[in-house]
């Protein structure tokens, strides 16, 4: 690495490391590059030689609210005994941990980035590459896609080789489920109807498995049962 890339990586540091800092103190909606540039000791317009605007900055230091989610998520999907079990865990073990901090999950998965969200997951977790040690190989290039319905489409693909889905059922548990987890989020976000973090969850967990049972072919009904535990607050 050249004086001048170690030089960057430093920089970007002393900026994530500011907007991790003021979310925690101040929230992420307060948070403003004046803010972040005074916390790390730096002019405004220094920001931006180091990232194009703000909501890159926010969303690396939204990035560390994840590792949670990647720690435990294996736990959760070892739960299950097939591919569409395995998945439903994982949904609950995000939920868990998205409907526990809203807005920064919003920050990262629902709002414009202005760029390619790839190149963003892709840049920091060549930064943080610890961050996904403990996933087992094929859980990391999934990871690596920043769009959760493909995500999931390219982990559930194995359902149909259990016969357990049909491939064109693939994309529509998919797109639907992800739109399920959105509408819910925006309900939080907006606060158009009163959820507790566990309400949320219920309901959004309960909804993406109904979706996804209705696809299911009867004969294979019974091989899908997953118990979520709403008592718990996080991935733990």
């Amino acid at each position: 690495m050249s004086s001048k890339e170690i030089q960057r990586e430093r920089m970007w540091h002393y900026f994530i490391n500011a907007a991790a800092d003021l979310i925690e103190e101040v929230g992420i909606e307060k948070i403003t590059a004046r803010k972040v540039a005074e916390r790390a000791g730096f002019t405004t317009s220094t920001i931006y030689n180091y990232f194009q605007e703000l909501s890159h900055v926010i969303f690396f230091a939204s990035m560390r609210y994840t590792k949670p989610y990647l720690e435990h998520l294996p736990l959760y999907m070892a739960q299950g005994r097939n591919t569409l079990e395995k998945w439903l865990y994982g949904w609950e073990c995000f939920c868990k941990e998205s409907f526990k901090h809203p807005q920064i999950y919003a920050s990262i998965f629902i709002n414009h980035l202005g760029s390619i969200p790839e190149n963003l997951l892709n840049h920091y977790y060549s930064i943080y590459k610890n961050d996904l040690v403990r996933l087992p190989e094929h859980l990391q290039s999934i990871i690596l896609e920043h769009t959760l319905s493909i995500r999931s489409s390219l982990y559930v693909q194995q359902a149909v080789d259990e016969e357990m889905l049909s491939q064109g059922d693939v994309n529509y548990i998919s797109e639907v489920t992800l739109l399920i987890w959105k509408g819910m989020m925006m309900n939080v976000l907006n606060q158009r109807r009163t959820y507790s973090e566990t309400e949320a969850m219920q309901q959004t967990l309960q909804l993406i498995q109904k979706t996804v049972m209705k696809v299911v072919p009867e004969e294979k009904q019974n091989d899908v049962k997953v118990v979520f535990h709403f008592d718990h607050e996080a991935c733990v």
